[in-house]
């Protein structure tokens, strides 16, 4: 079972009995209906909007609880077929994203003969070979889909030129539509009529409603609210986006200031009159948020409402400020707040690494809940992998003469290391559509034939079927192909070196640093100091097999420092767990 913390206004009686219908406190609640499986599992994410809030759990199934003026009838079971990996609500709409690739959407902006029907949206992209979605945002009455090849897509309404039309020749679509190129990122909010674009050269476009510039885009003449085509914004502060969230009059910007360890800060622009800034004047273009708050402390999480904002940072501190109506900031009043203020926070139950917990606001709500990073299994995460273009090292050509990219390393250990089975296989990919192509290398990476058996038929014979993605990783380890090995740990004057992709399999630690930097410039990282040479010949060996190294006698003192390593590297701890085998090991020696 699950404890979550919530404020604000108690629109879902059936989650918060006996409560009133301001709740100004935090106040923790669990999941109640034990015929529901999910309920039993680990939250991976919170989606609220006007008409529901939905909770996503690990096991891939989802709950919505709907407010009482649209059903009576909760909780409800969303009734997918595919695992699902992310939801996002906003307005009216709801859009569901799979792990398959597959967008599933349903509201009276997508479909309005039958709003309350899951249909899927991504099917009915025009150009069949950019039907893979990774990226799914919400705004008020508009869905946007970020796909595989890196290309927008905008569906809805488009009054406000939210979808990068003018709206006088395109009010509304129900199909995806085609936005722009070349897209890394995609933000908006759930009750925000505006959209930002991130290209993959790190320029910032936006379009939409632009009342008080909540664009960042200074209005100069009364038309300019509406930005009815994708437009640069100009004077970004310096440093990587990681993440811009709307309000309704506003926007927030978190920055990486890499000049700076990688200090994180917040830039706001809008209207200051609902408090959402920061703020106590208007600001036209993107403008630090400061404050004494966020001194020797680093940002972890945040999220914006429709005008409140709750940020989350390194020391434990929860931060507010903006609309208070409903207790939506969890002050213990409903008096608002245009400047950020610190508000303790309640005995969690899951006192340990900060950065497990999230936030999530909506229009008078607000949540933090416990969600640590899971890691389903190699497979899928190779998978993923496969579809970041940094990390790819080998072009193959499908049959339309478009580039799909891979990953050399795995290939060459997938395909029986042998330099013929990549010719053959750029043979077959060949005469295949990009569709085609994908499902195959998705095929090679997981060796799933379920995926496609038509397509696993043809490839069978150049893949190794024998071997698990354990015994792969293994055997690039006992090959020590140096040359392979592109990231260097240093050590006590030591040098260890690894794949980068095997360590972001592995390792969070990594992960983090490898995949949320665009271009990562640095090349070795100092490990614990207290990690000794045998247990960090034990963390070695396991990065690659999952395995306890034989020959090495467990100590207690070699379990402490463990125990330490797995917190530091954040080691991927699914089954089996090293801490418990090592722990099985020393039993088993005395």
């Amino acid at each position: 079972m699950n404890d979550c913390l919530f404020f604000g206004r108690n629109k879902i009686a059936i989650l918060f009995k006996n409560e009133p219908e301001k709740i100004t406190k935090p106040i923790q609640f669990k999941f109640e209906n034990e015929n529901e499986n999910e309920n039993e599992k680990q939250i991976k994410q919170i989606s609220s909007s006007y008409f529901g809030t939905f909770f996503l759990f690990e096991n891939g199934k989802a709950i919505e609880y709907l407010t009482e003026k649209y059903s009576k009838q909760n909780p409800q079971k969303i009734q997918i077929e595919e695992n699902i990996q992310k939801i996002s609500a906003g307005g009216d709409n709801i859009a569901i994203l799979t792990k398959e690739g597959n967008v599933f959407a349903k509201g009276k902006d997508i479909n309005q003969k039958n709003p309350n029907e899951f249909i899927n949206i991504s099917s009915l992209i025009e150009d069949t070979n950019d039907r893979i979605i990774q990226d799914i945002v919400c705004s008020r009455n508009s869905i946007y889909l970020l796909t595989s090849n890196q290309n927008a897509y905008g569906i809805g309404d488009n009054e406000d030129g939210q979808l990068g039309f003018d709206s006088k020749t395109l009010k509304k679509t129900e199909k995806p539509i085609l936005m722009m190129k070349n897209v890394s990122k995609i933000f908006s909010g759930n009750t925000s009529y505006h959209l930002f674009l991130l290209n993959l050269n790190q320029e910032l476009f936006g379009c939409g409603y632009n009342f008080h510039s909540k664009l960042g885009l200074r209005e100069s003449r009364k038309e300019e609210k509406k930005i009815k085509k994708l437009t640069k914004i100009q004077n970004i502060p310096k440093g990587k986006i990681i993440d811009i969230q709307s309000g309704f009059s506003f926007s927030i910007m978190l920055i990486e200031d890499e000049n700076e360890n990688s200090k994180r800060k917040l830039y706001s622009c809008g209207r200051y009159r609902f408090n959402g800034l920061g703020k106590s004047e208007d600001t036209y273009e993107f403008t630090e948020i400061k404050s004494s708050l966020f001194k020797n402390d680093n940002i972890i999480d945040f999220s914006v409402g429709n005008a409140h904002t709750l940020i989350l940072t390194s020391n434990s501190k929860l931060i507010v400020f903006g609309n208070n109506s409903y207790g939506q900031l969890g002050t213990g009043d409903r008096n608002n707040q245009p400047i950020p203020i610190q508000i303790k926070l309640p005995k969690l139950r899951f006192n340990e690494n900060i950065s497990n917990y999230h936030l999530s606001c909506e229009n008078e709500k607000s949540f933090i809940y416990y969600s640590p990073f899971s890691f389903s299994n190699l497979e899928e995460d190779l998978i993923k992998l496969f579809r970041r273009k940094e990390f790819c090292d080998i072009s193959f050509k499908t049959e339309n003469g478009e580039i799909i990219e891979a990953h050399k390393l795995i290939l060459k250990y997938r395909l029986n290391q042998n330099q013929n089975e990549i010719e053959k296989l750029q043979e077959i990919i060949s005469k295949k559509s990009i569709k085609e192509s994908n499902q195959i290398f998705e095929m090679i990476y997981s060796n799933n034939s379920k995926i496609n058996p038509k397509l696993y038929s043809e490839i069978k014979e150049i893949i190794n079927l024998n071997e698990k993605i354990e015994e792969t990783i293994k055997r690039i380890y006992l090959n020590e192909n140096e040359n392979e090995k592109d990231f260097i740990i240093e050590r006590k004057e030591k040098q260890y070196r690894f794949p980068k992709l095997i360590l972001i399999m592995r390792s969070e630690l990594y992960r983090g640093m490898f995949l949320s930097v665009t271009e990562d410039k640095s090349n070795k990282v100092t490990d614990y100091s207290e990690l000794s040479n045998k247990s960090f010949q034990i963390f070695e060996y396991w990065i690659y097999s999952n395995q306890i190294k034989e020959g090495i006698q467990i100590t207690q003192e070699i379990i402490d420092e463990i125990e330490i390593g797995i917190d530091y590297f954040q080691l991927n701890q699914t089954n089996p767990n090293l801490f418990d085998l090592l722990i099985k090991k020393f039993n088993n020696q005395n």
